[in-house]
């Protein structure tokens, strides 16, 4: 049997949505859950519900981002406080971190969906996402989440074409997962830690960085990374001057820039 055309997954999905009484959707305010949503949205209208799991992992300016979006989508919407300083296995950050985060998430995500009798969660999660390490699906799948965009065989790539064509405001918005994500495996988690790679990540995007990350490794060092057609702007030396002093100023030790750019998962190298 031939492979389905992004047009005939898009049908394919839309079609297993109808079949859903009502369905709560995580939104992160990313491509592929933002596409899940508006076709959703699209399919189902007020029997769908966006849920937004906001802590200190999750960036204030992300977090306006998902409320500009779905305000102006005119889409039900809840945003639920996550208390993750209580769960020290995700705390003391291990290789599977997301794994630990990821089931608190879903079990948060089935009381809401029962508070508000809605019989079905789902992900944006894709077949890409299987690719890298992403110990989170397996928890969200142990609790009973549903992944629509995987079960029609979706890959990345494909959300953002079909995400273009069905007028997705932000098709082509770079990834970016949670905060946590940027601090080394085995380094604590705490408030203070990703209140400044918050900080420096913002500070970077206000200078014009389209894809960044700032990593944060033992000893206080910032790794910064950009898009590969960014780090020639790092030629400039005040401009360099001015990161470093800034990120120093905001608590880090030492600061550097990978010449390699910005790489999804860069910190996952090591256990590959």
């Amino acid at each position: 049997m031939p492979a389905l055309t992004a047009r005939e997954k898009l049908e394919e999905l839309r079609r297993r949505l109808r079949e859903k009484d009502n369905l709560l959707v995580a939104f992160s305010g990313g491509v592929d859950s933002g596409f899940l949503l508006t076709v959703a949205h699209e399919v189902l209208g007020e029997k769908v519900l966006a849920v937004t799991i906001d802590s200190e992992l999750f960036s204030r300016r992300e977090l306006e981002h998902v409320k500009s979006f779905l305000d102006s989508a005119g889409i039900a919407h809840k945003i639920v406080q996550f208390s993750w300083l209580r769960n020290e296995a995700f705390v003391i950050n291990p290789y599977n971190r997301c794994y630990h985060c990821k089931k608190a998430f879903s079990k948060i995500l089935k009381e809401v969906a029962a508070e508000e009798g809605i019989r079905t969660i789902s992900e944006g999660v894709t077949v890409s996402d299987f690719d890298e390490h992403r110990p989170g699906i397996v928890a969200s799948e142990e609790e009973g989440v549903w992944h629509p965009l995987v079960e029609v065989g979706i890959t990345k790539t494909e959300v953002r074409q079909m995400a273009k064509e069905i007028g997705l405001p932000f098709w082509d918005k770079p990834p970016n997962p949670c905060l946590a994500t940027r601090i080394e495996y085995g380094e604590r988690i705490t408030v203070e830690k990703l209140k400044m790679i918050e900080e420096a990540e913002n500070f970077l995007k206000d200078m014009g960085f389209r894809q960044v990350r700032v990593r944060l490794h033992h000893g206080g060092i910032a790794r910064i990374e950009v898009g590969k057609e960014e780090i020639e702007v790092f030629f400039d030396t005040k401009m360099l001057e001015d990161i470093c002093g800034k990120l120093k100023t905001i608590g880090f030790n030492y600061v550097t820039l990978d010449p390699e750019g910005y790489r999804s998962g860069s910190m996952d190298s090591l256990f590959i």
